[in-house]
């Protein structure tokens, strides 16, 4: 078995501890893989795909020469976390999403963390995803961000660090359901033997937490997810959770403002809408607030949702906490508003828009990650030990031109898990995004989406740019 000469080298693996030393929580799954017949694993990942493949299990890459419309791959080794370590990044998360759902509801009314010098004001005022037509909004409950992807790494010492929040419309978690449908499959007497916490409970949380932001004493609750429709990059995702929730996947042409509220076109004329579950950006909501050439909205939104006649999750606004200058000062916030000391460190970042540390920028992007402050997708990035001195030298420019839009990080010894390359085990990069609702309470779906570098020795992650996805177990004590 090609698993007995695996080398975990000098990164930290999620499987083995050194050579030939697997992590005791493995040896039952490593059991169940040695005793596979020669060629099997191969056979299984390729039903796996196939399944993938049936169900539509797709992503779009805009742009892309050889086509938009892709099948997430999937690798079927799965990544495993013991139930004390996933209970620590439980506790660490719960704290980062309260502290930061106490930013935004600050900044959009007392701005006390302006005001007592904690974070500048023109990092905030100057974030695109700071909406001024969102202050002095009040979301029911004082909840802003509902739904939060947390992107975690590890590093070459076993310490998870926060790569990045997404507060406004993050995805991915269909796909967390589907690998954990095709394991199910392709693994059955592996669940049997391991405690491992179930992920298919994730839909009726999701619904537990919209209708939870309905008024009270509403006889029949509305709750619609509104898609920018099928040519979007989560278009699959998005009707999934529809379907799975039971409610009705919307486009903004399918809604009005019609006698004070929201209210959907139906066959038998039109129904009010209580609760958006919205994934599309702030800036497409409503043509008459924000972008006026958005056809993707509803005109009049703003001022239903401003009076309380409609809930929308995750708040409009929330943005401004994606923004990755703000990502810098989450340890502020959390010691600010908590008076605690932050659980989950972030990765340490260089702010460009300091002179000094822009210097220090300058002079070592060869070692550096460089990010812009508003893409995703593993877009408007340079990874310096990865790259050209023309690349370099083209990104400095940049860096110059608008230093308050970048951030600069060490690169990380990302940890690996064996990964299925055509007919080799190779150890492959990995990040992790679990999935945090807040509702009543804060809840952390276990698990959540490992992304995996399906590239051998590559650092990204992102399906955008060719990474795959995981299984992600976590296990019970």
């Amino acid at each position: 078995m090609e698993l007995e000469n695996y080398d975990p080298g000098d990164f930290y693996d999620e499987w083995f501890l050194a050579k030939g030393q697997p992590r005791p929580f493995i040896e039952p799954l490593l059991q169940r893989v040695r005793s596979l017949p020669a060629g099997e694993l191969q056979q299984r990942q390729k039903t796996a795909q196939q399944v993938m493949f049936n169900i539509g299990a797709t992503f779009t890459v805009y742009g892309a020469a050889e086509g938009t419309e892709r099948i997430m791959p999937f690798d079927i080794l799965p990544r495993v976390i013991p139930a004390q370590e996933w209970q620590a990044l439980e506790r660490g998360l719960k704290q980062r999403i309260a502290a930061l759902n106490t930013f935004i509801a600050d900044v959009y009314s007392d701005q006390k963390i302006i005001k007592d010098g904690v974070i500048p004001r023109e990092l905030i005022e100057s974030s695109k995803g700071y909406l001024r037509p969102c202050h002095n909004l009040k979301p029911p409950g004082g909840i802003w961000c509902h739904i939060t992807g947390t992107d975690l790494v590890r590093d070459h010492d076993g310490t998870f660090y926060v790569l990045e929040d997404n507060l406004r419309c993050p995805s991915g978690v269909s796909y967390v359901l589907e690998n954990r449908r095709v394991m199910k499959s392709t693994f059955p007497l592996v669940f049997k033997e391991l405690h491992i916490q179930p992920v298919d409970e994730y839909p009726s949380h999701l619904l537990e937490t919209l209708l939870n932001l309905a008024p009270p004493g509403l006889p029949d609750v509305t709750v619609v997810v509104l898609t920018p429709g099928m040519y979007n990059s989560a278009y699959f995702e998005h009707s999934f959770l529809a379907q799975q929730m039971g409610v009705t996947l919307v486009e903004g042409r399918d809604l009005v403002v019609a006698d004070g509220y929201l209210q959907m076109r139906t066959t038998k004329g039109l129904k009010r809408v209580d609760v958006v579950y919205r994934r599309i950006d702030d800036d497409f909501i409503d043509p008459a607030v924000f972008r006026p050439d958005s056809m993707l909205g509803v005109r009049g939104l703003m001022e239903v949702y401003r009076q309380g006649r409609v809930a929308i999750a995750n708040a409009l606004g929330t943005g401004v906490a994606d923004d990755k200058v703000i990502y810098a000062y989450v340890p502020q916030m959390i010691r600010y508003y908590l008076s605690e000391e932050p659980l989950l460190p972030n990765v340490p970042t260089y702010l460009c828009w300091e002179p000094q540390q822009l210097d220090h920028v300058l002079k070592n992007l060869d070692s550096l990650v460089v990010k812009s402050a508003n893409e995703s997708g593993g877009y408007g990035m340079l990874i310096g030990c990865q790259s050209t001195a023309e690349q370099r030298a083209e990104f400095a420019e940049r860096i110059k031109a608008n230093p308050r839009n970048y951030i600069a990080q060490p690169t990380l010894s990302l940890s690996r898990v064996p990964t299925l390359l055509g007919n080799e085990i190779v150890g492959c990069h990995v990040d992790l995004r679990p999935y945090i609702l807040y509702g009543k309470e804060i809840y952390v779906h276990p698990g959540g989406l490992t992304r995996v570098a399906m590239k051998r020795g590559s650092l990204v992650v992102n399906s955008s740019q060719g990474g795959g996805s995981k299984d992600t177990w976590v296990l019970n004590e």
